[in-house]
């Protein structure tokens, strides 16, 4: 996503702040974003937020500071920063660690075997491990070095300081093992333990630089696969539109890139080609595949006058759409947009991690010192503290802390995009655990929205389908919602029509056959019949809108409509309250159309007649009652509401209005999407605090054990290494989740 210009020459008001991005290099651990982040913090008016799993520096900066300015801060820090280009793709993280960890591997398994299995140790074998060792500590392990170095210059101090003391505290004593102990002996052997050993005589630890180097490299490869694969939807949301478009201008067709297309300019797709931009249907109709935007696995069928999403796939009929969206305007770029700032934002629960990763290492060193001097005082060999030393050092690098929120963070966001739900940032997933009502709109979110006959009552000696076949014909010439409905129900053409009148507050009037017709409100025809009348309560006493349709003077029948309920709304409000939630239907409609809508779907509390000003004072009454409220909506009427409740939620068939002001957006216009979207940030919420406590109390648990010996160098490289592993796996478990929406 490209940043917002901010350049002193453009904008010199120093009070204006603008949101920009940075793409990070460098960084090896959390500290390292840690610490980017502190001294970006430190330039008057920056708020900045770094993010190690995505690599991206979000900032709010006052528009006199420019991007360049920005850079330079991160420069001095010792690390790299560069504006982003989304034309430019992201390096590849995984190769270059793919090949470090394979000759790693390749040279450690010989080390390790020799040092664990005594019955291996042939004569001069220290010597062949010293070769062996020597391309794992100075190549492979050269990135944790390099970080190191790099930040000691600028006093500071990472988890790869960590990492670097003790492989080159295990190489170099080692080496000095060699060059002046006895394990220098072509003949010498040692037995392999798990804690430390106190012989008299040194010991070598190559098997240790090899394992942790391995191990380490292991966990950072694992890490940046995580990474590329968890993005995946993400990228491919990106490439997804189409790079061509037929354009239609004067009745010919041209095919021209899509930069070409202007706003209001129609172009054909053809079947099987993908829809090159957002738009409107003007001519033909065909079955769209929208899957890889909202998630639906079935086709939608678009007629004239409908909205179409661009990149996803015309199926079988030929179209001609007029573009209402260019480039970064079109749903595509907005739900990249959204998906990305997601992953970039830090979630509340992160903060403690953060400032725990930040001080950590000075604290390990410091552990580290007093286990050392401790040995000492209690009279064990200098050689047996300073190996209890180097293992506190080792084990105590909390890289999985700083990879437990954004790892998951990552899966989940990225999942969801796949599935049709977009996440607006960390923070929606604490208030999606939190709320305890979901207040539901119902025209368009309960109910499609759209008016349908169900049910003709005839009389005066005609048949259901007479009464109906008047009415359409009568109402063919009308545009009102209702008579189009009407005419949607009639299965044949209507029958000719000689003349036609719209009556204001009445209905309409028509000469069908040579015969007078009207269709029109209840209280406009007198002399009902009884039946008819009997019939017009009932569906009034429903919530329905109930037409009375007249031939000649005599009344002939009723024909009642509603805004029927969506197919999945009833089972959506169930699984709300299995989730906890207490369903409230919001709505600006009468109380008994309300009711009986709610009634259907099995929502006992009610809150009807609330216009669109009223809306959010009625969220702020269910909030004062029941505590934390979630708002479902799609209208603009909607958007006060979504932006005052706890946690908004927009139907991706509904205004941008209702979008921007939305926590969650969810693709297409189900209720049982919304069940999906609770459940995915939930679960998010959960692997992060999973991550979080295994990261603390792996921590809390092994380094007291490294301190007292329990653990050599090598076990615990492996027990750390192990650690982010843990955290990585448990994060892309997420991309298991399936929805129950199909």
């Amino acid at each position: 996503m490209a940043p917002q210009a901010a350049t002193a020459d453009a904008i010199t008001d120093p009070e204006r702040r603008a949101s920009l991005e940075l793409d990070i290099s460098g960084m090896t651990c959390a500290s390292c974003a840690a610490r980017i982040e502190k001294k970006l913090n430190k330039v008057d008016g920056v708020t900045a937020s770094v993010n190690y799993a995505t690599e991206k520096a979000k900032i709010l900066a006052p528009t006199t500071l420019s991007l360049d300015d920005l850079i330079g801060v991160v420069e001095k820090t010792g690390y790299g920063a560069k504006r982003p280009d989304p034309a430019t793709p992201a390096p590849d993280r995984v190769a270059p660690l793919r090949r470090d960890l394979m000759l790693s591997a390749a040279l450690a398994v010989p080390v390790i075997a020799l040092a664990m299995i005594p019955a291996l140790q042939f004569p001069g074998w220290t010597w062949v491990s010293l070769v062996l060792a020597s391309p794992v500590y100075f190549w492979a392990a050269r990135r944790f070095h390099r970080s190191a170095w790099v930040n000691l210059r600028h006093g500071a101090t990472t988890m790869d300081t960590l990492i670097s003391l003790g492989t080159s505290a295990a190489y170099w004593y080692s080496l000095w093992a060699l060059l002046f102990t006895h394990a220098g002996d072509l003949h010498y052997t040692h037995p392999f333990t798990l804690t430390i050993g106190r012989a008299d005589g040194a010991s070598v630890y190559f098997e240790a630089v090899v394992g942790i180097v391995t191990f380490l490299l292991a966990g950072r490869w694992f890490e940046a696969r995580a990474r590329t694969q968890s993005s995946a939807a993400l990228r491919a949301l990106l490439t997804l539109g189409a790079s061509e478009a037929t354009r239609l201008r004067g009745g010919v067709e041209e095919r021209v890139p899509i930069d070409f297309l202007k706003l209001g300019d129609e172009f054909v797709v053809r079947p099987g080609e993908k829809i090159a931009t957002d738009g409107v249907v003007v001519s033909g109709g065909s079955a769209v595949d929208e899957s890889m935007v909202t998630g639906e696995s079935l086709p939608v069928d678009k007629l004239p006058g409908d909205q179409v999403i661009g990149a996803t796939l015309n199926a079988n009929g030929r179209l001609v759409v007029r573009a209402t969206a260019l480039g970064e305007d079109t749903e595509l770029s907005r739900m990249a947009r959204m998906v990305e700032e997601a992953q970039t934002r830090k979630a509340p629960v992160q903060a403690l991690a953060d400032k725990v990763a930040g001080v950590f290492v000075p604290i390990v060193l410091i552990i580290a010192l007093i286990t050392f001097a401790g040995w000492q005082l209690a009279g064990e060999p200098v050689l047996f503290a300073a190996t209890a030393a180097v293992a506190v050092l080792i084990i105590a690098c909390p890289c999985a802390l700083g990879l437990a929120t954004p790892t998951a963070l990552l899966v989940g966001t990225g999942r969801g995009a796949s599935l049709g739900v977009i996440i607006a940032g960390p923070d929606v997933l604490e208030r999606a655990k939190s709320v305890r009502v979901i207040a539901v709109d119902k025209t368009g979110t309960v109910t499609t929205g759209e008016l349908q006959v169900v049910g003709v009552t005839a009389g005066g000696g005609v048949t259901e389908a007479d009464v109906l076949g008047w009415a359409a014909a009568a109402e063919a010439s009308s545009e009102h919602p209702l008579a189009q409905a009407i005419v949607a129900a009639h299965p044949d053409a209507p029958r000719p029509v000689d003349s036609f009148e719209n009556v204001p507050g009445e209905g309409v009037r028509a000469v069908v056959d040579g015969v007078a017709v009207r269709v029109s409100r209840p209280d406009a025809v007198a002399d009902l019949p009884t039946d008819l009348l009997q019939a017009v309560d009932a569906s009034q006493a429903r919530g329905q809108t109930a037409v009375v349709v007249s031939r000649g003077a005599a009344p002939i029948g009723v024909v009642s409509l509603a805004d029927t309920v969506k197919p999945t709304s009833r089972d959506a409000i169930a699984r709300f309250a299995e989730l906890g939630l207490t369903p409230v239907l919001l709505t600006g409609d009468n109380e008994r159309a309300a009711r009986a809508v709610a009634d259907s779907v099995g929502i006992s509390q009610v809150m009807a007649n609330v216009r669109p000003d009223g809306k959010v004072a009625a969220i702020r009454a269910l909030q004062e009652t029941h505590g934390r409220v979630a708002m479902v909506g799609d209208g603009v009427n909607d958007a006060a509401a979504l932006a005052a409740a706890d946690l908004g939620i927009a139907m991706g068939s509904g205004t941008d209005a209702a979008k921007e002001a939305a926590g969650i957006v969810v693709m297409r216009p189900d209720l049982m999407l919304v069940v999906d979207a609770l459940r995915l940030s939930r679960s998010t919420l959960r692997t992060i605090r999973i991550n979080l406590f295994w990261a603390f109390a792996y921590n809390v648990a092994a380094i007291p054990l490294a301190a007292l010996g329990m653990l050599t160098p090598m076990i615990a490289g492996a027990a750390m290494a192990f650690s982010s592993v843990f955290v990585v796996s448990n994060s892309l478990l997420l991309r298991r989740f399936r929805p129950v929406a199909n």
